[in-house]
């Protein structure tokens, strides 16, 4: 007799599940950085051509993320906060991941250089690269300073932004790149502080796992002291004004009085009220930079009236 029984392959994936590959939370950050390098950069581009690249750019940044869940798809079934993505819940397999990660990457890659410049196009194929083979594949194993390098990078959108439009790069962009560079220490250790469990039960070397909590903290503060200069550095710029440094000023002193705070804090009072002033610090760091990048779209709004800027 036939057996006619259905094999359950488990959940069928949905638009969602692919969606959801593309870490979509962090292709906001890169599409608004890029958006921002774009619009500010000197000479501007037709706005079916920003638009254009703008949506390449994340594309590319989005296959990067499902490249790097197709790769850590074993670490992520281990950790709290990660497994129920579409890979370790079943709902997407690995191999399907990696030919969506690679086909986007292509498509991607090929058409901003259509439709902006090779250099732009280069560009955003090394962040692929570097995300992927880098950061995902080899720091992140391998060194409790994954994060510092691997966060270059989220760092080339505003870079790509602004190749597209100049062909180069410059001052104004190197800045940019290491505004979010720099950044990114403090935003991921701080999470790091209250998911520490989740690294450690997945072998992910952060620094919480390999030197503990309190030399984190002092780790969180010398790169948010680090991150002034360049902050207030961009601001001095031809992109930057007294309307950015009014922002870069205000966000850095209470950038800065939340690291001096979580330096300070006991990991008893911590774990008493569930990390809950570390929670508040990685949320801020997310403002932080927007505010940043958002300020610097104020004073390109303000000099294409003839006003702001120095």
């Amino acid at each position: 007799m036939t057996d006619t029984s259905v094999i359950d392959h488990g959940p069928e994936a949905s638009f969602g599940d692919y969606v959801a590959l593309l870490k979509p939370r962090v292709m906001s950050l890169v599409v608004f950085t890029a958006l921002v390098g774009l619009l500010v950069a000197p000479g501007g581009v037709h706005p079916l051509v920003g638009f254009t690249a703008v949506l390449f750019i994340a594309l590319g940044g989005g296959a990067s993320g499902a490249l790097n869940m197709w790769y850590d798809a074993d670490i992520d079934r281990l950790m709290t906060r990660t497994q129920n993505r579409p890979i370790p819940a079943g709902r997407v397999t690995e191999g399907e991941a990696f030919a969506f990660g690679m086909a986007l990457s292509g498509i991607a890659v090929v058409m901003l250089a259509l439709a902006t410049n090779l250099f732009a196009a280069g560009l955003l194929a090394f962040t692929i690269f570097f995300y992927v083979v880098v950061y995902t594949m080899w720091l992140k194993r391998w060194t409790p300073q994954n994060i510092v390098i691997g966060g270059a990078a989220g760092a080339f959108p505003p870079m790509i932004g602004w190749a597209a439009v100049t062909g180069g790069v410059s001052v104004e962009s190197i800045l940019m790149f290491c505004l979010i560079f720099v950044w990114t220490p403090p935003h991921f250790w701080s999470l790091a502080l209250f998911m520490k469990e989740d690294y450690s039960r997945a072998g992910v070397p952060m620094l919480t796992v390999t030197h503990g909590r309190a030399k984190t903290r002092k780790h969180i503060l010398a790169y948010t002291i680090l991150l002034i200069p360049v902050s207030l550095g961009l601001g001095l710029t031809s992109v930057g004004g007294p309307v950015y440094l009014a922002a870069a000023v205000a966000m850095n002193l209470w950038f800065l009085k939340g690291a001096f705070t979580i330096l300070r804090r006991d990991e008893d009072a911590a774990i008493a009220d569930d990390y809950a002033t570390e929670r508040t610090f990685f949320r801020f760091s997310l403002v932080y930079l927007f505010l940043h990048f958002g300020a610097l779209l104020v004073e390109a709004s303000l000099r294409s009236f003839g006003l702001g800027g120095w």
